[in-house]
């Protein structure tokens, strides 16, 4: 009997997701737990499996496309029977089920790329190769229709549309082209079934064809009035042109997150000044004392530090629960790694219970698997203290939104070296500035202040650790 494939919950916060792509095609056998499919979720790519053996009868919703939960995505059952009726509920459900439909949805992008180019989005078959899935995560495919230029196309030698006309183009490829006044016409692409891929731009703008060549040559003697033509630059006189493209889930997931935290939640900062030479000091020497492939980082000893201060003051280690406080015992600290969609805060557990270089082991191998889009769902939520730390990029002071139902995260700038005065002598020292955001519902400021205080101590004088 022909059953419904529904779009599962694969991460906590999960409301919908984005087929990255289709493992199995249809008419393909499948077996029990067998991945089907691959899933953007809000923080990373999950592999779908199947809950029965039988044979992918219809894909509802085709690689690039979001569903919703519990959305019926595909139909698995017997080879060769009737499933009419489910494919009449996908459809009353809000489906698109027949493929003439899926070709006939268009949305447009004329203000991704200039209007001359008339680009139309449908949706296509996600078949694509799982390298190009992990390095054009941005949205759809496009096809582009070629109805004004088909006499150019049957005169470009590269350029090989499909039967209908079309030239099929990944998001960023067609942002690049459009950025860097490549002719999309005159390009074949490497992807699967000619996707023009990035790849292909990138070549295109190191190794340019004459003909390209000459197109980028006239756009420059252009001036502006007769440039490419953005979507809605004319609505307003003399505006700027732009450009829009579709949120990731991860994206619109944080603004979600963030817009509740910095509405509903009382929120106070304060700001404290340390000084670095003895944890950059004690930093080297730990270095000194283990392989190159172990060094760690100070963003890790301050990782270390900001757990062990946190089991002296429970109150910033809590979260308010509306009617209750909970107090955690462990400090479980969220580390803030920018990913290419935008941040995610990969968790090292226990942080108060583990060493400096486990901490920072753990801390390399969680980032890496986060910027792969590789994390699971318990690796990145549930941390009851965040650390975001800027410093790398010369960011000497700043203020960071709460993660909810956190009561505090903590913004952490560079260590620079500056002028102070010590014992009535003008001395130059590494200060680093940081400035924790509070939940006030839960942390007073007195209660914020002494947290600070022990934070300080610590990395000032490391040994105040083991007291």
């Amino acid at each position: 009997m022909a059953n419904k494939i529904l779009m599962p919950k694969l991460s906590p916060t999960m409301e919908e997701g984005q087929i990255a792509r289709w493992i199995k095609a249809e008419g393909d056998a499948i077996e029990a737990n067998e991945t089907i499919a691959e899933v953007d979720t809000d923080k990373a790519t999950m592999e779908m499996t199947s809950l029965e053996a039988g044979t992918l009868l219809k894909i509802i919703i085709p690689g690039g496309e979001n569903a919703k939960l519990g959305q019926i995505i595909g139909i698995i059952g017997e080879k060769g029977e009737d499933f009419s009726a489910l494919l009449d509920e996908a459809s009353s459900n809000g489906n698109s089920v027949k493929e003439e439909k899926r070709e006939e949805t268009t949305e447009k992008i004329e203000d991704r790329i200039p209007v001359s180019e008339k680009p139309n989005v449908v949706a296509k078959e996600g078949n694509e190769e799982l390298e190009e899935e992990i390095a054009e995560t941005e949205g759809r495919s496009y096809d582009y229709d070629r109805t004004e230029a088909k006499e150019d196309a049957r005169k470009s030698e590269t350029s090989k549309p499909d039967s209908n006309g079309r030239l099929i183009v990944s998001p960023i490829a067609a942002r690049m082209a459009a950025e860097n006044n490549v002719d999309l016409k005159s390009l074949k692409g490497s992807g699967p079934n000619g996707r023009i891929i990035k790849r292909d731009i990138e070549e295109a703008m190191t190794n340019p064809t004459k003909s390209q060549t000459e197109n980028i040559k006239s756009e420059e003697k252009e001036t502006p009035s007769a440039a490419p033509t953005f979507a809605g630059a004319e609505q307003t006189q003399n505006s700027s042109r732009f450009r829009e493209e579709n949120t990731s889930r991860m994206r619109q997931v944080i603004a979600d997150r963030l817009a509740e935290s910095i509405g509903p939640i009382p929120t106070f900062y304060l700001t404290v000044e340390i000084e670095m030479d003895v944890a950059i000091e004690f930093r080297k020497q730990i270095n000194a004392l283990i392989k190159d492939e172990e060094k760690v980082s100070l963003n890790d000893v301050i990782v270390k530090v900001a757990a062990q201060a946190l089991t002296k003051h429970p109150w910033v280690n809590s979260s308010y629960q509306d009617k209750t406080v909970r107090f955690y015992e462990d400090a479980d600290i969220g580390v803030a790694v920018a990913v290419e969609d935008g941040l995610i805060t990969p968790v090292v557990r226990g942080a108060n219970r583990k060493g400096v270089v486990e901490i920072a082991k753990e801390i390399k191998e969680m980032a890496g698997r986060a910027r792969e889009k590789k994390l699971q769902p318990e690796e990145y939520t549930g941390a009851t203290f965040s650390i975001s730390n800027l410093g790398m990029f010369g960011i000497k002071e700043f203020t960071a939104i709460i993660n909810p139902p956190e009561a505090a995260i903590l913004a952490v700038g560079a260590a620079k070296p500056t002028a102070v005065v010590k014992n009535g002598e003008i001395v130059i020292q590494n200060l680093m500035t940081v400035t924790m955001s509070c939940d006030h519902r839960v942390i007073d400021g007195a209660t914020g202040a002494k947290f600070l205080q022990t934070f300080k101590q610590m990395l000032e004088k490391p040994i105040s650790m083991l007291m």
